[in-house]
Parts: structure tokens; C-alpha cells; sequence
């Protein structure tokens, strides 16, 4: 369960990364359905300014002793690379008392410097790796991917990246009706792939009225039919090659992945606010079978659609798992 949530700042702390902690976990939106989170912002003392990388200051009602008793202590970016060593107990001991660590962009070296990622895998922006890398190298670090799930240990890359592993960390806990309201305020999507490249080497063509938009909008609303590339690429009017190379260069992804992904977040919300057996829901998602949806919810989401609705399902009769 997520109710309290601890956001550490130290010293240089990078204000767009901080906000966004803030802003996934620090907004009052009981009336859109999400929980209410007890939201601490934690500094090295209460009431001590930190000076931020535009220059700006910050003070944190909290001291350390805010991240006690924290379900998830969450760590933001920060140009420091030496750390007090009470910054570093405090961290280790909320991992020790069962707090998920998340950390955002260059977060990742408070979390070296503490000893929590050694021998797991993580990441950080993908400018800083190689240094991450270096200074911790018992660190598994993957430069390439938005974020790492690694259980109690979630790491991320920069900027955009950190929004993904929050919403990820609130769609884990709370489910994906949730992590919905929350996206839907924030008007980003609502779950991005953490494996998913940190950058794409050409531009990123604007997605017009003309271009991939009314496809993928018409799709969402036809996920249990077959979508072929090639009717797909009759609807963008564009040839099948062309059509592959843009879906790619706009949503950084194939379009199997992009549609399988999407089929996964549909069943995720027909299993947490349905009464639909397994075979249903497989059949609403366009999986065809049981089989087919169990193979390919597990690869996304982690478990199989019947443990995934014994964690997140509201209060309704089920018809058969």
C-alpha cells in the first residue's frame, strides 16, 4: 500500500525534478478518486533553505526524521556527489524498515553513496551513467532504458523519465484507475514502458490530424479486432514501410508493442472495475483467448490477470478467474 510519501532534497537540488515527486504525490486529488497521500518534503534539517540549480531556495518542513515511517522515500535529482553521512543513514534505515527508495535522474548517486544499488540493477540519466558506473561499480547500471523496477528499489532517468516512474510506482501500488486521474490532471500518458530507449537518435516528427493521431485514437477505441500494419497503414494513408518508420520515430516503439501494451492497459482496467471472467476480458482486449492474455499481461505487468485482480479489484462479484 502507498499512503505516505517522503520527498528528500539536498543541497543543488534540481527544481523540475523535485516538482514533478511534488506533483505526482503532493496534490490534494481525493476529488477525482485519488487517495489522499501523507506528503513530507525532508531536508537535512527542518526549516534550512537549500539553494536549487537556477538559484532559487527551498525549505523542507521535515528533517530526516520525516522519512521514518515513509512508504516510499523519494529522492531528487541533485548536482551534489559527496552526501552526509546522516542523509545516507536515513536512507538506509528506511529501506531497512520496508520504505520503497525511488530515486529521479541524478537522485541515483544519493542512493550509491548509501549502498542501495549495489548488485541491482538501475539507471540514472543517460549523460551521467558512465560517472554512476564508475563511482559505484557494483551499481548494474542500463543507461538506455526511462526507468528500473527493481521491487523496493525503482530508479529512473531524467526529467520525463521521473514522471514515468512515479505514475509506474502509483499504478503498482494503487492500480491503474488511479494512476489514470492522476495522468489525466497532469495531461501525460499514463504509463510509458520503463525498458523503452531514453532518446531517439532522429527527430521526433509533431503527431498531426494528418498523421498517426486518428489511427491511434481509432484503435484505442477497437482494441478487440485485428489490427494488421498494412490496414494500419491504410487508414494513415502512407505505404507499410513508411507507416512502420513513423509509428516508431512518434511513439518510440513497434506497432505489435504499442499495440499489445495498450491491450494490457485496458485489461488491467477491466479486471480492477469488472466482473468479467478471464476468457471475457481476453476476448474485449482483442487477445483472443485466456492463454494469450495470461502470456502477455504477465510480460508487462509482472503477474499473471487473476493475482493482478486479487491485489487491485473494487468491490464487485467476479463471474469466473
Amino acid at each position: 500500500m502507498l499512503s505516505t510519501v517522503a520527498a528528500l532534497a539536498l543541497p543543488d537540488v534540481a527544481p523540475f525534478e523535485f516538482g514533478v515527486i511534488c506533483e505526482v504525490f503532493g496534490i490534494d486529488r481525493t476529488a477525482d478518486g485519488v487517495p489522499a497521500f501523507d506528503f513530507r518534503v525532508c531536508g537535512p534539517v527542518a526549516g534550512a533553505p537549500l539553494r536549487t540549480t537556477v538559484g532559487a531556495s527551498l525549505m523542507p518542513d521535515h528533517g530526516l526524521d520525516g522519512l521514518r515511517g515513509a512508504d516510499l522515500v523519494a529522492v531528487s535529482a541533485t548536482r551534489l556527489r559527496t552526501f552526509d553521512e546522516p542523509v545516507l543513514d536515513a536512507l538506509r534505515t528506511a529501506a531497512d524498515e520496508g520504505a520503497t527508495i525511488l530515486s529521479v535522474c541524478s537522485g541515483a548517486f544519493v542512493l550509491g553513496a548509501a549502498g542501495l544499488l549495489d548488485g541491482r540493477p538501475c539507471t540514472t540519466h543517460w549523460i551521467n551513467a558512465d560517472e554512476l558506473r564508475a563511482r559505484y561499480p557494483r551499481a548494474r547500471v542500463d543507461p538506455d532504458v526511462l526507468f528500473v523496477d527493481d521491487g523496493n528499489l525503482v530508479t529512473s532517468a531524467g526529467t520525463a523519465a521521473g514522471i514515468d516512474a512515479c505514475l509506474h510506482v502509483v499504478r503498482r501500488e494503487l492500480g491503474s484507475a488511479v494512476v489514470n486521474a492522476i495522468a489525466r490532471r497532469m495531461v501525460v500518458p499514463p504509463q510509458r514502458e520503463g525498458g523503452q530507449r531514453q532518446f531517439v537518435q532522429q527527430p521526433v516528427p509533431v503527431c498531426s490530424a494528418d498523421g498517426l493521431a486518428p489511427v491511434l485514437d481509432w484503435v484505442l477505441e477497437h482494441l478487440d479486432v485485428e489490427h494488421p500494419v498494412s490496414e494500419l497503414a491504410r487508414r494513415a494513408r502512407m505505404s507499410d514501410r513508411s507507416f512502420a518508420r513513423r509509428f516508431v520515430a512518434e511513439t518510440g516503439t513497434t506497432p505489435h508493442r504499442w499495440l499489445t501494451l495498450q491491450r494490457v492497459l485496458l485489461a488491467q482496467r477491466l479486471l480492477e472495475d469488472t466482473p468479467l471472467g478471464i476468457d471475457a476480458v481476453a476476448a474485449r482486449c482483442g487477445f483472443g483467448s485466456g492463454a494469450l492474455l495470461r502470456h502477455h499481461f504477465r510480460k508487462v505487468v509482472g503477474v499473471g490477470p487473476a493475482d493482478y485482480r486479487r491485489t487491485f479489484r473494487s468491490a464487485i462479484p467476479i463471474a469466473g478467474t
